[in-house]
């Protein structure tokens, strides 16, 4: 198992930070076996997203493979936008909750207007370089007019097209745009079944126990049918379907007769043709998408309805619709940090274990995502696991306690946004920060003051090294390190020295860097040179630039 201790100096005078070799540790006894000439584990390992775990493979091998897995290029783009803004806007938003139960009226949808120019202005004051909307939340309610459903704006006042507007003002402020479509659909639960459900929570509470938030709205909505067409966990079965699947008078047909619209033959049911056919719709209507967020939440599963997802067959038209857009909960795509608190781990690894292939399934984790260990090296050698692939974390927060935007809540402070910050995008994460518009369809004033005052904080404080504001020596408060993740991530244990008084001293210390690692120290440090040291890595580390800020204003 490779296992060097480097020095990355940062001088005072020099831009860019140099490697220079300066002592070595103990080895860790590993397999030193070769594998017979001709089978899958004698050949080269080569750098890529995913690799297969052989039952040949040695552990030294398998370090070896999982210091070669790299990202993909959607996946290294995702990571240096470091943030992104989530916007939860709908049914939720006009009936003040924050779990709708899918039988709601189309008509409670009644924003008074839609200004996605203003919440883009408000998104990027933050410094957001991508941002995401609710399509559809677990309610069902779509955000655009579906040929699929009547569930939709179609049927509000003024059929607004909010994807549209919102892609389009995104697009206008140069920023990236995901789309969240939420698997799980209270909207198409089976009426009979939905019937019986209220009937069971009614029964539930007569007695005295507890009821859960899904419970709670759907007794509040009494005896209102879903909205949809009954399709999710309804028994259907599953037979080969055409995506797009035409509509009488569908405005697409001539452009699929020419070729001009690619088409899908699957095997599914109801619902994953439904699911698949809104992909089909976003996809090839509002894209380019960058990032399709799909949550794994199922309320329904523990009473009597599960919905089994193809989720292959989403992964590969997605694939083939958009070949760089990463999916949340998807193959080389991107995972759950495994808290909403917007907090990473301090040992956060972009590279994780699966036991199952990562094309079959959401997430496919072995250890839960809460879990504190992800991607350590006891992890990786578990005989279980069977794949390895490239899977960095987003931590996801919402400025507000809720996800949709309520009047009494305010926001958090420009501070607490900081912290947030230094701990996820500063510990190898990425952020995704919720900030959603209000009833009249507009980022609340002291959302966009916060948001404001959060943006100018880090372009102050990591807009600029120290280094380039003046000769040494150099004060500052933070160290800032990376590696060049095109090649992987590779450091285990690292520390920062800095010489200070002409006498080298040990100033912080951490595990794992990869695309960005904040390191917030005690006090202030003044100092002629900075070097970075790496202790243990899995392979001969890649570093990237080395920077030094100070939080305090000058």
């Amino acid at each position: 198992m490779a296992r060097r201790t480097r020095v990355l100096s940062a001088l005072a005078l020099a831009a860019a930070a140099a490697l220079v070799p300066v002592q070595a540790i103990a080895q860790q006894p590993v397999d030193q076996r070769s594998a017979p000439p001709g089978t899958p584990c004698s050949a080269p390992v080569k750098p890529a997203s995913q690799m297969t775990v052989e039952s040949c493979d040695s552990p030294d091998r398998i370090i070896e493979k999982a210091a070669n897995i790299v990202p993909t290029r959607g996946q290294l783009a995702w990571q240096q936008r470091e943030v992104t803004a989530f916007t939860h806007f709908g049914m939720n938003t006009f009936t003040g909750r924050e779990w709708g139960s899918g039988t709601e009226d189309e008509k409670l949808f009644a924003p008074t207007a839609i200004d996605a120019d203003q919440w883009m202005r408000a998104y990027k004051a933050a410094g957001v370089e991508q941002v995401m909307l609710t399509a559809k939340h677990h309610d069902g309610f779509v955000l655009y007019p579906s040929r699929y459903t009547d569930h939709s704006v179609a049927l509000s006042p003024g059929s607004p097209d909010v994807v549209a507007a919102y892609v389009k003002a995104a697009r206008k402020a140069g920023l990236k745009v995901g789309l969240y479509l939420s698997p799980s659909d209270g909207a198409e639960l089976p009426h009979a079944w939905h019937a019986q459900w209220v009937d069971t929570i009614r029964k539930k509470q007569a007695e005295g126990k507890p009821l859960s938030l899904p419970e709670r709205m759907a007794l509040e909505d009494g005896d209102r049918a879903p909205a949809g067409e009954g399709r999710f966990g309804n028994g259907s079965a599953v037979t080969q379907r055409t995506i797009p699947t035409l509509v009488p008078g569908d405005d697409r047909a001539a452009a699929v007769e020419r070729g001009k619209l690619p088409t899908f033959e699957v095997m599914a049911d109801d619902y994953d043709a439904y699911y698949l056919n809104q992909l089909y719709e976003l996809f090839t209507q509002y894209g380019p998408i960058e990032e399709l967020w799909l949550d794994g939440a199922n309320p329904w599963s523990g009473s009597g309805i599960t919905q089994k997802y193809n989720v292959k067959q989403w992964f590969d038209m997605v694939k083939a619709l958009s070949p760089n857009t990463v999916v949340f909960q998807g193959p080389q795509g991107v995972r759950w940090v495994g808290n909403e608190s917007g907090v990473a781990r301090e040992t956060e690894w972009s590279v994780t274990p699966h036991t199952t292939d990562p094309w079959t399934g959401l997430g496919s984790l072995p250890n839960d995502s809460t879990d504190s260990d992800i991607g350590s090296r006891a992890r990786i050698l578990d005989p279980a696991v069977n794949y390895l692939q490239w899977y960095p974390a987003e931590a996801d927060v919402s400025i507000r306690p809720g996800w949709f935007h309520h009047p009494n809540e305010k926001p958090k402070s420009p501070a607490q946004l900081m912290n947030l910050y230094e701990k996820s995008v500063g510990r190898n994460a990425s952020l995704l920060l919720n900030v959603p518009p209000d009833k009249d369809g507009r980022i609340d004033d002291a959302d966009v003051a916060s948001l404001t005052a959060f943006g100018s904080d880090v372009r102050r404080i990591y807009g600029t090294d120290v280094r380039k504001q003046g000769p040494a020596p150099y004060t500052f408060d933070r160290v800032a390190v990376r590696e060049d993740v095109r090649h992987g991530q590779r450091v285990e244990k690292f520390a920062v020295e800095a010489r200070i008084g002409g006498t080298w001293q040990r100033i912080a210390e951490g595990t794992t860097i990869g695309h960005r690692r904040i390191l917030p120290l005690a006090a202030p440090v003044t100092a002629t040179s900075v070097r970075v040291k790496v202790l243990e890595s899995r392979a001969t580390p890649h570093p990237g630039a080395t920077t030094l800020h100070l939080t305090t204003a000058p």
